[in-house]
């Protein structure tokens, strides 16, 4: 019987002159819920793919982790000491000494503020993955005492700064005179320029030697922190809870990537489930056409059902006529939906990057995105879970028209026929 009722429902899935219409309700349901779950994979692989992208660029111009001492007490609170603490660990590949500080930069009537960070150029190398892609120079230039500076393209194009030339670091910590405090002022000889990709910090960081930033700084090796390159920096938290399960106790402070964009990667993670839920309507508004198309079925087929009842066909063997009939169509939809928003994701940045040269317009701005192309990041978890949420919207369709369908009375069907 179970035979029956399938070839049955998938009989009436064949269009007829006198239900043609109905047909043709039936094709745009199949087609509401192919653009539904198209749409779905497609945002979220494009989701998907700008926090992957951007995930990656961080990661080149960001530090894993950071660590240093909170407040140092004695000479053998240094960072020379704090690398002999975490020269063993296997989850670290390489540490790098800095300082971090504030600063104004000025340059032919312009003035910016900028990030300064102190470095040893030969240690600096093994945790950024930038140093060989400097546009000029490189941070070998920077020697101690020097006042030697390595600026972000961006930023040495806004102060027309160019190699060989000067450019005046102002910093946040003045000198008292009798007259007050009094900013300082120095010199620096600009010995290279470097590029990122990521154009934030292309337009504020500002490289100089470490003995340079202890001098601007007025600070002593206790107040230079460590920077970290992780074997496994998508998981920071946890590699760093094992490197200092208690770092407070330590007198240390510690923290990562994760901390530093925390804010970011949260907003982006919310946005993606708003995104699925609002997608998710277009499946709706798809199955709610299917089961319009169901009921008018239903109506149409009433002589059919009558006939089927008065030969022995139990009202659950109609209520799976009609289930098979929606189902077949949801899980169309769904198959063609998966098929070609698979096929979209893939090509997607292709398309754009089409687009952007036919128009002669950037859709994707560096300066606002980080990257300057619409990536794609598919993945298996949710393309699954988009074809799971379309086939129970699929199905919770049929179930107000099969069991109209079930309730269809024998005689009163027959009456006018």
């Amino acid at each position: 019987m179970a035979g029956l009722e399938t070839w049955i429902g998938l009989r009436y899935l064949r269009a007829k002159k006198r239900s043609g219409f109905m047909s043709f309700i039936s094709m745009i349901s199949i087609v509401g819920i192919a653009l539904g779950v198209i749409a779905l994979i497609l945002v979220l692989s494009v989701v998907n793919g700008f926090q992957r992208d951007i995930r990656g660029q961080l990661l080149n111009i960001a530090p894993h982790a950071e660590m240093g001492y909170v407040a140092a007490t004695n000479d053998n609170q240094n960072w020379q000491h704090l690398q002999q603490l975490i020269a063993d660990k296997p989850q670290i590949l390489a540490s790098a000494p800095y300082i971090a500080g504030q600063g104004l930069l000025s340059n032919a009537g312009e003035v910016r503020g900028v990030q300064i960070r102190g470095i040893l150029p030969d240690q600096e190398a093994k945790v950024i993955t930038y140093a060989d892609k400097m546009v000029s120079g490189s941070l070998n230039d920077l020697k101690p005492d020097s006042f030697d500076i390595v600026l972000g393209k961006g930023l040495a194009d806004t102060l027309g700064a160019e190699m060989g030339g000067k450019v005046t670091v102002i910093s946040p910590e003045g000198n008292v005179t009798p007259a007050g405090v009094v900013p300082r002022l120095k010199q620096f000889n600009v010995v290279g320029i470097m590029e990122t990709g990521v154009d934030e910090a292309d337009q504020t960081m500002a490289l100089i030697h470490l003995q340079d930033a202890q001098t601007l700084y007025r600070v002593d090796d206790g107040s230079v922190g460590l920077r970290l390159k992780l074997a496994n920096p998508q998981n920071a938290p946890a590699e760093m809870a094992k490197v200092m399960p208690n770092p407070r106790e330590q007198g240390l402070w510690v923290n990562n990537w994760t901390d530093n964009n925390r804010t970011y990667f949260n907003a982006v993670e919310m946005e993606k489930r708003m995104l699925t839920i609002l997608l998710a309507c277009i499946i709706m508004v798809a199955a709610f056409n299917l089961v319009s198309s169901l009921v008018m079925a239903v109506t149409d087929k009433q002589s059919d059902i009558a006939i089927l009842r008065t030969l022995g066909m139990t009202p659950k063997g109609v209520m799976k006529i009609f289930i098979v009939q929606g189902m077949v169509s949801g899980i169309m939809g769904t198959f063609f939906g998966v098929v070609l928003g698979l096929l979209l994701s893939w090509k997607i940045g292709a398309i754009v990057a089409w687009i952007e040269s036919i128009s002669g317009q950037k859709l994707i701005s560096a300066k606002v995105y980080f990257i300057d192309h619409l990536p794609s990041d598919i993945q298996a978890g949710d393309v699954l879970s988009v074809a799971i949420i379309s086939l129970i919207l699929s199905f919770l369709a049929t179930i107000y028209p099969s069991l109209s369908a079930a309730k269809t009375q024998p005689a009163e069907a027959l009456r006018y026929e």
